[in-house]
């Protein structure tokens, strides 16, 4: 079958975990002898990002890649979040989409590639749509209210000018509901995230489809030795909403323990000035893959602090895979949920929770391998690559039988 893939973000423009999942997607499908072909749009990563573009290394002979770069430049996505339509992309992505010949076309997040105005171009017989983010139903895609609290009620006008996301009046007119009647499906990484989109009146079809670990782990991961001084892992985004300063403060109260910092964001260097002096607490910044499984194997557990609710949790799931347990706060969307289903290790609700969930996998060396073969069995038996294909081509050949015989 031939396969489109339409997303705002695809590595090496990229922020985030959503676009490393549309990669391995794409890779996979590849792999079964499909066709794969990429198009998003290089400008809207420019916006935000600072200093060189970052190499990729992950190419694959058996995608191609389009990548929508405009000589208007940052005109293009703003437009595109203005009116909730391709603009200055829409000669493109018509071209791309009409005269592709795919069998499937899957949006992702078109936030800034086309807007729910995109969806209509699609000329598959299957569509889709996957639920990286709550952009359908948040402007600032994460539910996170005015710049410092998770979302306790809609007053989107005024906490985007708070937020500093320009007012979509669009969002007030009929135009995700047209849109997404020309998408059979919406993937849902979570039974949480399906949920919150119900709730606030999504109406299409939804299927839960959890991601799965991009390190693709067939094999055991070694056997886990306790180290000198016991180590935790955060991995992702460091900015306000990821709840890392809550974390930070814990650690250093804790200073026989060590916390390891992966990623970047807009508060990282405030943080580093607040707790760099703090002997236990070290900031990598990026990393490629390829490190980070190395320091998910060794840790005694991956962190995440989210206060703003996650659609997912990705980085728990990563953990899994390398037989490493997870403490998830309860607020964390979808994340808690991995963990409650399998056991994998804690779900907290306060910082004296925390603590005492990083104490005990801190010094009990038996409680932190038994946690973390149930988190491997978890990824073994719901969040491989192979399964998540298997559902996503079984999800694909449904639909399309639903429609032939209709």
């Amino acid at each position: 079958m031939r396969f489109a893939m339409v997303a705002t973000f695809y590595p090496p423009y990229s922020f985030g975990g959503d676009a490393t999942y549309i990669r391995a997607l794409a890779h996979g499908l590849a792999d079964r002898g499909h066709e794969v072909e990429v198009m998003h749009c290089q400008d809207a990563f420019e916006i935000g990002h600072k200093g060189p573009t970052p190499k990729d290394p992950q190419s694959h002979p058996g995608v191609k890649v389009h990548r929508l770069h405009s000589r208007f430049g940052p005109l293009s996505p703003l437009l595109t979040q203005q009116t909730g339509r391709p603009m200055l992309k829409a000669p493109a992505l018509r071209r791309f989409l009409g005269e592709g010949g795919f069998d499937v076309v899957n949006f992702h997040n078109v936030s800034l590639v086309g807007g729910p105005g995109v969806f209509a171009y699609s000329r598959a017989p299957v569509t889709l749509y996957t639920l990286h983010e709550h952009w359908l139903v948040c402007p600032t895609h994460i539910f996170w209210k005015n710049r410092e609290k998770a979302c306790d009620g809609r007053t989107c006008i005024s906490c985007s000018l708070r937020s500093g996301v320009p007012p979509q009046l669009w969002r007030y007119t009929g135009l995700i509901e047209q849109g997404l009647a020309h998408v059979d499906r919406l993937l849902s990484p979570s039974a949480y995230t399906a949920g919150r989109h119900r709730e606030y009146g999504i109406t299409r079809p939804i299927d839960v489809l959890p991601l799965f670990s991009v390190f693709g782990d067939d094999e055991a991961p070694p056997a886990w030795k306790q180290p000198d001084r016991p180590r935790f892992l955060y991995a992702g985004r460091v900015t306000a909403s990821k709840g890392i300063e809550p974390l930070l403060r814990a650690f250093a109260a804790l200073p026989q323990y060590d916390l390891q910092i992966v990623g970047d964001g807009d508060q990282r260097e405030a943080l580093i000035g607040a707790y760099g002096a703090c002997g236990n607490i070290r900031f990598l910044g990026h990393m490629p893959q390829a490190e980070l499984k190395g320091l998910y194997q060794s840790a005694n557990a991956l962190i995440l602090p989210s206060i703003a609710p996650e659609t997912f949790g990705l980085t728990v799931v990563e953990a899994a895979s390398c037989g490493t347990p997870a403490i998830v706060r309860a607020g964390a969307g979808g994340s808690p949920e991995i963990v409650e289903t399998f056991g994998g290790g804690f779900v907290y609700g306060s910082e004296a929770e925390l603590k005492d969930a990083i104490e005990r996998l801190a010094t009990d060396g038996s409680l932190r391998r038994r946690m973390g073969a149930l988190a491997r069995s978890a990824y073994e038996e719901r969040y491989t690559a192979a399964r998540h294909l298997d559902s996503y081509l079984a999800t694909v050949e449904a639909i399309a039988a639903q429609k032939a015989g209709a």
